[in-house]
């Protein structure tokens, strides 16, 4: 099956609201399934009994948190995120030299990584030109469906 096939099916499902496609063409048999969502439950406190007091309770002002300093603005950075349910490798095989490192540029089009998923390795090719700056995965890990994979910041 054709990586850009895959795709389709799997924006189709995305977009509809079935939960699950399953599909058998060629002798290769293909099962896409949305995750499921996860339910919350929600426990009700009970207020602390009311005690009268003798003296007046004072309580200190609440401490004021710094807002945490970004690394990079997030406008230009674009998530690589995994097309498809797969195990994710960095390069085309274990002693090969990786697809792309951090500080590394990419043009939009080039191979960055491998998906393999139903013993198929899947190329993962850059849509933008820029310089890889995170790698959110560790080489040999499962990935979900549209699992962010690395940052490239933007050109």
């Amino acid at each position: 099956m054709d990586l850009k096939y895959l795709q389709k099916l799997i924006k189709m499902l995305d977009s509809s609201d079935l939960a699950e496609i399953e599909l058998e063409e060629e002798g290769t048999k293909i099962r896409l399934s949305k995750p499921r969502p996860k339910i919350y439950a929600h426990t009700a406190s009970l207020p602390a009994p009311v005690q009268e007091a003798q003296q007046p309770v004072q309580t200190p002002a609440p401490k004021q948190e710094k807002p945490e300093k970004k690394e990079e603005s997030n406008e230009n950075l674009y998530e690589v995120r995994s097309p498809m349910v797969g195990t994710f490798y960095k390069s085309p095989s274990p002693d090969a030299e990786a697809y792309v490192k951090i500080g590394d540029s990419v043009k939009a089009g080039s191979t960055i990584c491998i998906i393999e998923a139903m013993k198929l390795m899947n190329e993962i090719e850059s849509e933008v030109s820029g310089k890889v700056v995170k790698m959110l995965v560790d080489n040999g890990t499962a990935v979900e469906y549209d699992q962010p994979l690395m940052l490239i910041a933007k050109e």
